[in-house]
């Protein structure tokens, strides 16, 4: 396993790239722990496979380094990498039977018979597929197919890293969940360093250990899904996270308050003067629905089992909020705010307060 270092990095399929909005990475340095399982999760077009495909050879950055360990290989071959990585379309040998296709990567490099056997037994199980070992990939399914490359990717245990490019995109529903499961299972096993690609939240939040949100380009936020959820580091990450995502209101700040048009909002600690844009930041969990506090106009009501989901309307603008199960709409709805839960952006980028209230810096 290695460490992977992008030093300075950034990359245009433009021959000669005029600005920033002609590379589709912006410059960032970034640095993957070694046997850490990551998510890179974004929206589509956001640069993440273009990233990744830097990461394992298959594109060279316009400027910067890729280093694995303390090794540069922002020349080196993908076969010198040493990585395996799984694409979003399976790529099997149809010729093969699902056994050759398995062991395909230990032959190549002379395992021992022996050991091969042993360790393609052990990946069969872990994709559903020891009753199938020795038919031909020919006519086997879209998602049959893509579990053999995933099989495969994972078989060798001396790779550098593993690169998944959402692997699951033909996968049924309910394979998906065991599959993300036997993933973790195998990373807290050998300790591969993880990287899997997806625009999928739900995928990336069960996965990783951190999670590295990219929006138009660059890397806005590394996290934990806590800190995701909790301390968005930018407005797309509060939007794109959660369902619903963030609610988002233009603000004005008066040291430990928000003006919102007339009205005013606790903060729950003291701010310093902003430039730019500002806006406030709530979650919808965070939302309470009551006879008390701002007035709102219900739009609707959706019931999603667990709780439902208030659409409502504050000062022209949309406000989600959720709702309890058991609890219900007062006749004249009015929200709050938990002051502890907000949070304060300036042009997009969230700023920490300077105290706050009732403790220390």
């Amino acid at each position: 396993m290695s460490r992977i270092t992008l030093s300075k990095l950034a990359h245009s399929y433009l021959p000669n790239p005029k600005g920033e909005a002609d590379y589709a990475l912006k410059e960032m340095d970034h640095v993957w722990q070694d046997g850490g399982a990551y998510a890179l999760l974004g929206a589509s077009g956001c640069g993440k496979t273009t990233l990744l495909n830097i990461i394992s050879g298959l594109v060279r950055p316009s400027q910067g380094r890729v280093l694995f360990g303390d090794r540069d290989v922002t020349d080196a071959a993908t076969t010198e990498r040493n990585i395996a990585q799984v694409f979003q379309f399976p790529v099997v040998y149809d010729t093969m039977t699902v056994r050759d296709n398995l062991a395909f990567p230990l032959r190549n490099r002379g395992m021992d018979a022996a050991y091969i056997a042993k360790r393609v037994g052990q990946i069969a199980q872990m994709i559903g597929m020891e009753d199938i070992l020795n038919r031909k990939a020919r006519g086997l399914t879209a998602d049959a197919k893509q579990k053999i490359s995933l099989g495969r990717g994972m078989v060798r245990e001396d790779v550098n890293a593993i690169l998944f490019d959402e692997p699951l995109t033909v996968i049924d529903p309910h394979m998906k969940w065991e599959l993300r499961t036997q993933l973790k299972s195998l990373h807290r096993e050998f300790g591969h360093t993880m990287i899997y690609v997806t625009h999928d939240q739900t995928e990336a939040l069960t996965f990783a250990q951190k999670v590295v949100v990219m929006h138009d380009g660059r890397v806005v936020q590394m996290g934990t899904p806590e800190e995701l959820f909790e301390t968005p580091a930018h407005t797309f990450v509060g939007y794109f996270i959660g369902s619903p995502g963030m609610n988002l209101f233009d603000a004005e700040l008066t040291g430990t308050e928000a003006r919102l048009g007339i009205v005013s909002v606790p903060l729950g600690a003291t701010y310093g003067p902003t430039t730019g844009r500002t806006q406030i930041g709530i979650r919808p969990d965070y939302v309470t629905v009551s006879g008390e506090g701002l007035p709102v106009t219900v739009k609707r009501v959706e019931d999603v089992g667990r709780h439902r989901i208030v659409r409502a309307e504050f000062q022209g603008q949309p406000l989600n909020a959720i709702l309890p199960e058991g609890m219900t709409v007062p006749a004249d709805p009015r929200v709050s705010f938990a002051p502890g839960k907000i949070n304060v952006y300036a042009n997009d980028w969230r700023i920490a307060p300077a105290e706050k209230v009732g403790g220390a810096s």
